[in-house]
C-alpha cells in the first residue's frame, strides 16, 4: 500500500513498526530502536515519499491574483516615493486581502 507523509505522521509507533518490518531497505535497519520522528524519516526515505506536503490552490485563479498583487506592489512603491499615505494604505490593504484570498483557497 502506498502511504503519504501525512498518513504516516498520524499512525502510532506500533503501527509504523509493523509497516517497517515488511520493508527491506537499509534506511530501516534497526527500526525497532527508532523513535517515531526518526522512523517516519527513514520510512519516507525507503518508500520515496516527499517529506513535506504539497498544497493546492482550489477555486480561485492564482495566476490572476498574483498579477494583481504585482500591480498593487508597483502602486505601493509609487505611493512610498510620493509620500502618499492614503494610497499606500490602500495598496497594502489590497495586497493583504489578495494574499489572504489565496491562503484561504489553499488545501
Amino acid at each position: 500500500m502506498a502511504y503519504t507523509h501525512h498518513e504516516l505522521k498520524h499512525k502510532t509507533l506500533a503501527e509504523l513498526r509493523d509497516i517497517a518490518k515488511d520493508i527491506d531497505h537499509e534506511a530501516l535497519q534497526g527500526y525497532t530502536q527508532l523513535n517515531k520522528e526518526h522512523l517516519i524519516v527513514a520510512m519516507c526515505k525507503a518508500l520515496n515519499i516527499d517529506m513535506h506536503e504539497h498544497h493546492q490552490v482550489v477555486g480561485v485563479d492564482k495566476a490572476a491574483i498574483k498579477t494583481r498583487i504585482k500591480a498593487l506592489k508597483a502602486k505601493r512603491d509609487e505611493a512610498i516615493t510620493a509620500h502618499d499615505h492614503a494610497a499606500l494604505k490602500k495598496a497594502r490593504r489590497g495586497i493583504h486581502r489578495l494574499k489572504r484570498q489565496i491562503h484561504k483557497a489553499t488545501v
